[in-house]
């Protein structure tokens, strides 16, 4: 087993034993084909969870969007999310001048892999989940035959809370909801606001 592959095991022991995840499916089941497994997000840990939390057949092509400005800082982020996670990094900059984030997205789901995507664009530190920005519309038609599945992070924010050094240990639960699709002539906001109130579905009540 490469190094990658054993800090890889190692992470998702760690979070696995520091959280307790426990993974329920709703509506959906684990599966090979691509899908984008959208969540709310409230921590850097939130992809680690659920990339943790999938069987590792599926982990192994699964990979998460992150943001360039933050995991391409420092030598060990790099490391982590280019050769640990194998993520698709994105620069979220309005004057970017790199490569377009839907077609490196796209490039990922037209091989068979799956991804890990925040919607809400950057870390909701309140309750409830922000609006939706664009891009999940954009990849949902360009990409029609993969699978949309929303994820509930429940407690995560709580564990790693903003400036905590050290993590709390708190049991987690990710929710994996029904597949959402397109639906034909279906708008841009209509879909953003289909998304995130399917997400919403998938919080406890208390939430």
């Amino acid at each position: 087993m490469s190094l990658d592959h054993l800090i890889a095991s190692g992470l998702c022991g760690f979070a696995k034993l520091l959280t307790g995840v426990r993974a329920v499916w709703l509506g959906s089941e684990p599966d090979a084909r691509p899908r984008v497994y959208f969540a709310n997000h409230r921590s850097h840990g939130d992809f680690v969870l659920i990339w943790a939390a999938l069987p590792p057949h599926l982990r192994h092509r699964t990979r998460p969007v992150a943001g360039a400005d933050y995991w391409l800082t420092t030598g060990l982020r790099r490391f982590l999310i280019n050769r640990v996670f194998r993520g698709v990094t994105i620069d979220r900059r309005p004057d970017r001048h790199g490569a377009n984030p839907i077609e490196q997205m796209g490039t990922a789901l037209a091989t068979g892999e799956s991804l890990i995507l925040f919607p809400e664009g950057t870390r909701n530190l309140n309750d409830g989940v922000q609006t939706f920005k664009s891009g999940i519309h954009h990849l949902v038609k360009a990409h029609p035959e993969a699978e949309f599945i929303p994820v509930w992070i429940e407690n995560l924010g709580r564990v790693m809370p903003k400036g905590s050094l050290i993590p709390v240990p708190l049991l987690c639960t990710l929710t994996f909801g029904p597949a959402l699709a397109l639906i034909d002539g279906e708008s841009r906001d209509a879909f953003l606001n289909r998304a995130r109130s399917a997400l919403l579905d998938l919080a406890p009540p208390e939430d």
